[in-house]
């Protein structure tokens, strides 16, 4: 028997089963390929500092970045791309690495660097599925990293600030939407009729965008005005989620109250106490209730009145 897996991850909102691009992409690909994968948010629990998501645990193995994570469940014979050509498999590896290039850097900036989205938005949302203090840490953790990325892979030169970039950013980000939605067409998915891992990766990195309410974000009004890359998000979340949409509980403590447990033990076990006493009078003779005779039914009051 195959072990269990388990994918952990940011949980859901804004009608997504997550709202973080690369938990999202697994979590495409694993329904794309059938493969049967627990999800466990991390939401709520001091992984939302320390934790690397996704990761996708099985037995004893424990893969991190949405292609390992794809790759592994390959190797498991959960392959949505076993009907792709070498030629079609040479274009997913060219828009992915596309939606790397071009979209990432625009994604990280609408969601972490924009100052109106960040404080409205991404901050509240991450702070409050976090534990305090953590609450506090999370938010900034993930926006310098953010930006440090976004410089990194764009800033030409170490002297250059993230306001000499953000033109070419979204620049690169619009080019990318409308060349994705040209290869797209009319159809429902990139390669023919049944989705794929570069269906995966677009969902993952368009969705957000498409779905959260941004206050400011020229990219979210770009992108949609694109009506076939919106259908296809709506279509994937149609017919792969519309059986779990998010509905995240409320935020609880992650370990209970050594002392509230045993308490709660204790009126536990008199309620069972309680029970068995009940039980025992019940089933003593003396304590037997006296059951009047049931009432005829109306066929048989029929049957006995003379014609």
């Amino acid at each position: 028997m195959a072990a269990a897996m388990e994918l952990r991850c940011w949980g859901g909102d804004w009608g997504l089963p997550s709202v973080h691009s690369e938990s999202l992409i697994v979590q495409a690909y694993a329904k794309f390929s059938g493969a049967k994968v627990k999800v466990v948010p991390i939401d709520w629990t001091w992984k939302t500092l320390t934790a690397t998501v996704p990761e996708l645990l099985c037995g004893d193995s424990a893969v991190q970045e949405p292609t390992n994570i794809l790759n592994y469940l390959r190797k498991q014979r959960f392959n949505a791309d076993y009907e792709l050509t070498a030629r079609q498999g040479a274009d997913t590896m060219a828009y992915i690495a596309l939606l790397e290039e071009k979209l990432r850097p625009a994604l990280l900036h609408t969601f972490w660097v924009d100052a109106e989205n960040y404080a409205n938005l991404t901050r509240p949302w991450f702070a409050s599925r976090s534990p305090f203090p953590l609450n506090f840490l999370v938010p900034s953790h993930h926006a310098n990293t953010a930006l440090s990325r976004i410089l990194l892979t764009k800033g030409e030169a170490s002297l250059h600030g993230i306001t000499e970039v953000e033109g070419k950013i979204y620049s690169d980000a619009k080019e990318c939407l409308n060349l994705l939605s040209y290869r797209l067409g009319t159809a429902n998915y990139f390669f023919g009729n049944l989705p794929t891992s570069l269906d995966a990766f677009v969902f993952g990195f368009v969705a957000p965008i498409y779905k959260a309410s941004l206050p400011s974000s020229p990219l979210q009004s770009h992108l949609r005005q694109l009506d076939n890359l919106t259908s296809f998000c709506d279509n994937i979340l149609a017919v792969y989620f519309s059986s779990d949409r998010p509905c995240p509980p409320p935020p609880v403590q992650e370990t209970m109250d050594a002392n509230l447990q045993k308490l709660t033990q204790l009126v536990n076990k008199e309620s069972n106490l309680i029970e068995k006493m009940d039980d025992n009078l019940r089933s003593s003779p003396q304590h037997k209730p006296h059951r009047p005779d049931p009432k005829p039914s109306l066929a048989s009051e029929q049957s006995s009145t003379p014609a």
